[in-house]
């Protein structure tokens, strides 16, 4: 007798069909005379979420869309282990013990790729068979040719991806088309190994909507096929060797159709370049954990947050998956932390099961729908994009448009209107930091950029301050809260009182300035300063000499309370009013006191 799986019809006979107009009876009885349309989720992409979908959303589809092209095999636990400048020897010690601890590749992302230990590499985990991936800032085509002399005559596994400082295209292509035409040309017949990234992770992580990153990563693949190829490279290896890079945030159905959409839209780019259909089983998504949606304050918090973003790769389709640590932002890597996110995969995998059923999302009306439409709303900006010249010719325009999109997200957490559980929503308010908030804010290292940042400086300039004033501190200190951010600072501010006891704030300060906290044992005051204000001030506080032309001012700048409080004078500062309450009243509010 056969011990393989009989497929069995699966029939609900005693249940009789309901149409989409019964369903449409039921909600309004209900909801009691309240309009159906309010349960409707606007999605920052320009459209909405219908609260139920029906058979008859496949039909306005024309029909069941065709399967998505998927891994064959589920995804690979892929962790991020960071090289600073170095040999990097630790770092591939650490990498090759994880392998052996539940990670099946390895992404190194390498500050300095000419002094990378490749031999040593090499002896740790065998190039040939190991899946790893580098991410590196110079010289993509050097550290390629170093690891194909070290494995002579063997095809490598993984990835390569050039990101040459913040641009979204990973390259500037006329500077760097010769390097990345030898990346093409080394790695031809190896075709497990995509020499070629486009990084949407790079729009992800500042905050861009689900349809701006499926849009700007087409605009950059776009640009690498259209400028790549020449006498000696086909348009055919380009294509080949180019794999996509993206991030996932908490949105878990929306995320899991931007992996579907990307999927169907880049058999359109691939026709558009009449390159043939197979190549279109041969696309690669690489997905991380955003270090937009991640937080410094409750940490823990962000495993749950992994574990959603996680989710919605899988199920949406990536061939491999980096979790960041929960304490990435913070702390130095640790086997705790490490292994939990190694984990989160295997636990999805073997105890969930979510790698067995290729393209789950296929044939759901909800789900299908909403890829759908990510796909129209996408091509139609991909396709503005490319009208008004491409990337990178409008990268500026492109760059505007997601910030945009970023301060309204700012503001919205802000406010309370959207909610990052234990940052604005559920405080721990006796939180003991596990780092030194004097310390974080001071590192060049800390991410600045993501969403919740300006509501997390906010509470840790907060919990320096009452720590002065509690020690009787002979220093003081002023902490950059933001550029640009006056009003999600003001919005913070408001949201911490009672809905009576808001006040109508004044528009005091122009457009355009940085909000500072200033704060001594004796008082808290919230000031403004232009860029230049605040660049010249921190200059004189360290005793930077004016010769020296690049100088990036740390977040948290302290000195004795005399130095300090003349040079807010002498710079010229400004208050801002919260009317009705001072800075230290409102900032006792927002420690819970």
């Amino acid at each position: 007798m056969s011990d393989s799986p009989v497929a069995t019809p699966v029939s609900f006979a005693e249940f009789p069909a309901v149409t989409t107009a019964e369903w449409q009876a039921r909600l309004t009885r209900d909801l009691k005379g309240q309009d159906p349309a309010t349960l409707r989720w606007p999605l920052p992409d320009g459209f909405s979420v219908e609260p139920f979908y029906h058979r008859e959303a496949l039909a306005a589809l024309g029909g069941l869309p065709a399967p998505l092209p998927h891994p064959q095999a589920p995804w690979l636990n892929v962790p991020v282990i960071n090289v600073p400048a170095g040999d990097g020897r630790a770092e591939i010690d650490r990498a090759a013990a994880a392998l052996e601890q539940g990670a099946e590749g390895i992404h190194f992302v390498l500050t300095e790729a000419e002094s990378f230990a490749v031999h040593h590499l090499a002896e740790q985990m065998p190039l040939p068979t190991t899946y790893i991936g580098y991410t590196v800032a110079a010289e993509p085509d050097v550290l390629l040719a170093h690891l194909i002399d070290t494995a002579p005559g063997t095809a490598l596994r993984g990835f390569l991806r050039f990101a040459p400082g913040a641009v979204p295209e990973g390259a500037e292509l006329a500077n760097y088309r010769t390097a990345l035409r030898r990346c093409v040309s080394l790695t031809t017949g190896m075709p497990d190994f995509q020499a070629l990234a486009v990084n949407g992770a790079f729009f992800g992580n500042r905050g861009a909507t689900a349809t701006q990153q499926i849009a700007f990563s087409l605009n950059t693949a776009a640009a690498l096929l259209a400028e790549l190829p020449n006498d000696e490279i086909s348009p055919d290896q380009v294509a080949a060797a180019l794999h996509l890079h993206v991030v996932i945030t908490p949105s878990y159905f929306p995320e899991i159709a931007k992996l579907r959409a990307l999927r169907r839209l880049w058999a359109t780019l691939l026709h558009g370049f009449d390159l043939p259909a197979a190549l279109n089983q041969r696309l690669r998504i690489h997905a991380a954990t955003a270090s937009w949606t991640q937080t410094t304050l409750d940490p823990h918090t962000n495993l749950l947050r992994h574990t959603t973003e996680a989710m919605s790769a899988v199920l949406g389709g990536a061939d491999s998956l980096s979790v960041a640590p929960f304490d990435s932002l913070f702390a130095e890597p640790n086997d705790f932390s490490g292994r939990l996110a190694r984990n989160l995969s295997v636990l999805l995998r073997e105890e969930s099961g979510l790698g067995r059923v290729q393209d789950p999302a296929a044939g759901s009306y909800y789900l299908e729908t909403l890829t759908d439409q990510l796909a129209q709303e996408a091509w139609a900006l991909f396709q503005r994009t490319e009208a008004a010249g491409g990337l990178p010719k409008v990268r500026a325009q492109v760059l505007d448009e997601i910030k945009q999109v970023a301060t309204e997200t700012f503001r919205r957490i802000a406010s309370g209107q959207q909610i990052v559980v234990g940052t604005n929503r559920f405080q721990n308010r006796g939180e003991q930091f596990s780092f030194n908030p004097k310390k974080l804010l001071r590192s060049a290292e800390f991410d600045v950029t993501r969403a919740s940042y300006p509501t997390e400086v906010l509470r840790l300039a907060t919990a320096l301050h009452f720590e002065r004033r509690e020690k009787k501190s002979k220093r003081a200190a002023v902490v950059l809260l933001g550029t640009n951010t006056n009003q999600v600072i003001l919005e913070t501010f408001l949201n911490m009182l009672l809905p009576h006891e808001r006040p109508e704030i004044a528009a005091s300060h122009p457009e355009g300035t940085l909000s500072l906290l200033y704060s001594s044992p004796e008082e808290a005051t919230l000031m403004y300063a232009t860029p230049e204000q605040f660049q010249r001030f921190a200059r004189f506080i360290y005793q930077i000499p004016t010769e020296k032309q690049v100088f990036i001012p740390p977040t948290l700048l302290s000195s004795d309370m005399p130095t300090l409080q003349e040079a807010v004078r002498v710079f010229g500062f400004h208050e801002m009013k919260v009317q009705g309450y001072t800075t230290e009243q409102v900032l006792d509010r927002i420690q819970g006191r």
